[in-house]
């Protein structure tokens, strides 16, 4: 089994180097020390939910604090396109899934969309606790994964605001996933030129399907269009199935560094 990992705040853990004890309290301390036990001598990593990454032992326990003594620190790569999943709310906590599955799956950025046939609705007055609740999911699941990044996830947005701000923004290459669409995902993306996108977006859609409307105002302010296989997705499986297929296409599961050119990874089938 792996080491368990562990959230500090952003910043924590700058200027940090082999040799250094970091002291691990709060709430990610209380478990280390009084729900998982943790003694003296055993492994732990450590992360600023950004990109540093540090691993060390445990030398000092206390009640609900931890000692650590950094063996090695890491700084991980800022991978371009960052991959950002635009997720349709959906009934029976569908979302949710899917939010949960796009961060094991290595989504960089999570939008909350209010889509024109969205069931699920996040009710006036009560968008920060919804809000809060897939920042929630997000924060378990990376941490189950042993991410040293957690994805942000964005407030509330309507279509019209989605389509105000990607058509504002040249550096973002959007797809909305839809299941009547000829074209291939890797046909999609492959005149996406990675030396001036910075953001892939994936859109998804709820149970109901995303309306001919919705998808005009989108490819108006820029999106492309594709589908997934010949099989209709639910909404808790379309973006992490879409995920998956980028970071294969992208190379990003075959090695470490990322390509220098998308479209070399990239069926040229269209």
């Amino acid at each position: 089994m792996t080491a368990p990992l562990f959230h500090l705040a952003p910043g924590r853990l700058d200027g940090v180097s082999c040799g250094d004890h970091v002291r691990l309290d709060g709430a990610e301390g209380h478990h280390a020390a009084t729900v998982m036990r943790l003694e003296v001598g055993e492994e732990v990593h450590l992360s600023d939910t950004r990109r540093l990454r540090v691993t060390g032992s445990v030398v000092e326990t206390g009640a609900g604090v931890l000692t650590v003594e950094v063996s090695a620190v890491e700084e991980e790569p800022d991978e371009r396109p960052r991959l950002v999943l635009v997720q349709a709310l959906a009934k029976d906590r569908r979302d949710l899934q899917a939010i949960e599955s796009a961060t094991e799956l290595g989504v960089d950025r999570i939008v909350p969309w209010q889509a024109e046939r969205s069931v699920a609705r996040w009710k006036a007055g009560r968008e920060a606790k919804k809000h809060a609740e897939w920042v929630s999911t997000v924060r378990a699941a990376a941490k189950q994964t042993r991410r040293t990044a957690v994805p942000e996830v964005e407030q509330l947005h309507t279509t019209a605001q989605y389509a105000a701000a990607a058509a504002a923004d040249p550096r973002r290459a959007v797809v909305v996933l839809h299941e009547s669409d000829e074209h291939t995902l890797a046909g999609a993306l492959q005149d996406v030129d990675a030396s001036s996108v910075e953001e892939l977006h994936l859109l998804v859609g709820p149970e109901g399907g995303i309306s001919r409307g919705e998808i005009e105002r989108l490819v108006a302010a820029g999106a492309r269009v594709a589908r997934l296989g010949r099989t209709v997705l639910r909404s808790s499986t379309a973006g992490p199935a879409a995920l998956a297929g980028v970071q294969v296409l992208l190379g990003r599961w075959e090695r470490e560094e990322a390509p220098d050119d998308i479209t070399s990874r990239l069926s040229t089938d269209d």
